[in-house]
């Protein structure tokens, strides 16, 4: 029987983990390629043959997604697998047109044939854009468990920018776990927050092996989801986050909407700072979508180490860098810390980038007057630390989920923001975990 010709397009995440949960040992197909986007210098390399399995000795080549037309020519690709996210619907429909004009069938992968069971209860926690929130969910959520005693294992969706192989399982239980995993910024964006707070993090590229390692020391497990991705294991209770900063992206962005619509629970996040009648937009569209999910009520209140700092000065403000690319959000808790405390002025740092992160600003056009902390590899770290250091201002405000002091040398006066779930009324998160809690 012939094999069928498959092409996975992805952004080095739910494109390895369709592959390792489906099509890997799958004698029916022959994955020919997968194709990347979203994350710089991926393209170019090779699935390693180490986790490809026994079918792909040689391993499998990894393209930049503009090459799509041209491999499915090549390769006489039989169907091509969606398998990446936070992307608007008509976008994703674009693609589809233009994979089936091409002539291959276009697929999106739902839940059945991906998500892993585990054998400890598994909390998900996910979202319907990057930059909700979600992060401060998982915070809060794993500490409710810590405080009831519970053993808890977070497991973070991926972000394998290096060796892949090397990569497979990763477990971060210090900080000097994120110099021995030699993670990039965004990583450690994710995995610090949860360390400084004593909880187990594991991430990586395989995550069947991940969980089955994660098991071994928890009680409970969370999977803490990244990018608007959909859980990559069955969850016995999902806890999806909306944002009422963007309201109507709840039901206009792959798979944020598949996120909502399999939600036990939603939390509207961010009312502090959202505007009434947006807050209700989404309120109307959860109910309307999944009228059976539990709504909470959240904040993400802020908090600045020396406000004196901000007030009047010329400020640079340093966000988290997927929420304001792909995410498409133009401001984060760093402009609000800096417009809150009466910052004389933002200053654009266009005029004063450099290489990889002058690049980020051509390509994402609508970023807002603020620079994203890119990190994705050390040279786009490198040029983080000396668009900062060339930016010309009175002080720099770190809206990042980690200190960026600790791995730039910055030399301005700063300032960091930070930020916790807070909970209004009732139901809260105490409600609906308690019966994970007995």
């Amino acid at each position: 029987m012939k094999k069928i010709k498959t092409l996975i397009m992805g952004a080095a995440g739910r494109d390895f983990h369709n592959f390792n949960t489906y099509y890997r040992d799958n004698e029916l197909y022959d994955v020919v390629a997968f194709t990347a986007t979203q994350i710089p210098d991926i393209d170019g390399r090779k699935y390693p043959a180490a986790l490809a399995g026994k079918l792909y000795p040689s391993g499998i080549p990894i393209y930049d997604e503009s090459e799509l037309g041209d491999l499915i020519a090549r390769y006489d690709v039989d169907e091509v697998v969606f398998s990446y996210s936070d992307i608007p619907h008509e976008t994703v429909m674009h693609k589809a047109a233009m994979v089936n004009a091409a002539g291959a069938d276009f697929i999106m992968m739902g839940t059945k044939r991906t998500a892993v069971k585990s054998t400890k209860p598994l909390i998900g926690i996910c979202a319907v854009r990057t930059g909700c929130g979600k992060s401060q969910v998982t915070r809060k959520v794993a500490q409710i468990f810590k405080d009831a005693g519970k053993k808890v294992a977070a497991i973070r969706h991926p972000m394998p920018y290096g060796d892949l192989a090397k990569q497979a399982v990763q477990r971060f239980g210090e900080i000097a776990d994120l110099k021995k995993h030699e993670c990039t910024i965004e990583e450690m964006e994710e995995y610090e927050p949860h360390i400084t707070t004593g909880t187990i993090i594991y991430a990586g590229v395989d995550y069947e092996a991940i969980l089955r390692e994660a098991e071994k020391e928890a009680d409970i497990i969370l999977w803490d989801g990244g990018n608007n991705d959909m859980s990559f294991y069955q969850t016995d209770l999902l806890i999806t986050i909306v944002d009422p900063h963007r309201p109507g992206h709840e039901t206009t962005y792959y798979p944020g909407e598949t996120n909502l619509r399999l939600a036990d629970v939603v939390i509207i996040n961010k009312i502090e700072t959202a505007d009434a009648m947006d807050v209700e937009e989404v309120r109307e569209n959860v109910r309307r979508i999944n009228p059976k999910a539990v709504i909470i009520d959240g904040a993400s209140p802020i908090s600045v180490e020396d406000a004196a700092l901000i007030t009047g000065k010329k400020a640079l403000v340093v966000e988290d860098g997927p929420t304001l690319t792909h995410g498409e959000m133009q401001y984060g808790a760093g402009v609000v810390a800096a417009e809150k405390f009466g910052a004389a002025q933002l200053v654009d740092p266009r005029p004063y980038t450099v290489g990889k992160i002058t690049e980020t600003f051509q390509k994402y056009e609508n970023i807002g007057t603020l620079l994203p902390a890119m990190g994705y590899g050390e040279q786009q770290m490198k040029d983080l630390e000396t668009t900062i250091n060339n930016t010309e201002c009175d002080v720099v405000v770190i809206g990042t989920p980690i200190d960026l002091r600790r791995i730039t040398k910055i030399k301005h006066p700063t300032v960091r923001v930070t930020y916790d779930l807070q909970e209004i009324g009732h139901p809260d998160l105490h409600d609906v975990l308690a019966k994970y809690l007995k």
